[in-house]
């Protein structure tokens, strides 16, 4: 097993959505295959002219249709979701070595993508990668909710503010920096720069003292759900 699967902390970015996605393919794949062999295994016992075998070819057609409209275009969803993660993790790598970066952190409110910390603050970072235009005073309330949820989560383990962003990997946004419910929203091109140019609020101690923080609290997280699915499992 890799350092980066074991340790919840050295996660690469997009992990989990990939793994979500890869997981959801192969089942929409073992569905496909298993409507093919009973369509052939209808045909076979009944024959293409009964009536009992076209009634079975009209249900297999019906889940056929439900994993077209619903498993193929959310795996593709997925996926893009991955990627986005992904190019964001690839721009924050141009973050210098005052600042860390702890991806697809999972600490009680959902799966942060990305938790910054370095001179600038400590910054959680969600990710969405539609493309497009993106009016700010339009973003979802749902989604405001949840980065909120995620500062709250961060702030509670890290014993420090820390800030929302909500980051747009491929999409343009028409008031970049602007903030929608406390959020500042921004396209990913900008990103780096933004946390740059933030003042200083903490020294380098403080920075690597936050980040074993927030590290405790992720690895205490990744226990507390493996003891949970254990004693599920055993009940």
């Amino acid at each position: 097993m890799s350092h980066a699967v074991s340790d919840p902390t050295r996660r690469a970015p997009g992990q989990h959505v990939r793994a979500s996605s890869q997981r959801l393919r192969l089942r929409t794949l073992v569905v496909l295959g298993a409507i093919a062999i009973a369509s052939a295994a209808a045909a076979r016992a009944l024959g293409l002219q009964d009536t009992i075998f076209l009634a079975v070819e009209l249900v297999l057609a019906f889940a056929l249709l439900g994993v077209a409209h619903y498993a193929i275009p959310l795996v593709h969803r997925r996926d893009l979701g991955a990627v986005g993660e992904e190019y964001v993790g690839s721009v924050l790598t141009a973050l210098d070595e005052r600042w860390s970066v702890i991806h697809d952190a999972a600490i009680g409110a959902g799966n942060i993508d990305h938790i910054v910390i370095g001179p600038g603050g400590v910054f959680a970072v969600e990710t969405k990668a539609r493309g497009g235009n993106v009016r700010v005073r339009d973003v979802h309330g749902a989604t405001v909710y949840q980065a909120r949820a995620h500062r709250r989560a961060l702030e509670e383990i890290a014993g420090c503010p820390a800030e929302p962003l909500l980051v747009f990997s491929r999409a343009w946004v028409d008031r970049p920096l602007a903030r929608r419910g406390g959020v500042r929203v921004l396209p990913a091109r900008m990103l780096v720069a933004h946390l740059r140019t933030r003042p200083t609020v903490l020294e380098p101690a403080d920075v690597q003292r936050v980040r074993r923080l927030i590290e405790d609290g992720v690895r205490a997280h990744a226990s507390a759900r493996r003891a949970a699915r254990s004693v599920t499992r055993w009940r």
